[in-house]
């Protein structure tokens, strides 16, 4: 075997500082949707009592399989 590493899902995300709520609320205001895509990775149920307009669910046990819904060169903001 050669110097193959496995990989996870987490070796696709940067690191990023955690925001407080009012500083997604003033980004969300400042910039347009097409800028930024949210990401819901709580359960259905959760998601359905409730999340931010324009959130795409990708429950975090999905999220490996469905990264080809996500767009790499937009900034994510998860959830």
């Amino acid at each position: 075997m050669g110097n193959e590493v496995e990989r996870s899902f987490f070796d696709y995300f940067r690191t990023a500082a955690t925001w407080t709520p009012e500083t997604l609320r003033r980004y969300l205001d400042e910039h347009q949707p097409g800028d930024y895509q949210l990401l819901d990775v709580r359960q259905p149920g959760e998601y359905l009592r409730g999340h931010l307009p324009g959130a795409v669910l990708i429950p975090v046990g999905e999220l490996e399989d469905r990264f080809d819904e996500l767009d790499p060169a937009t900034l994510t903001v998860a959830y």
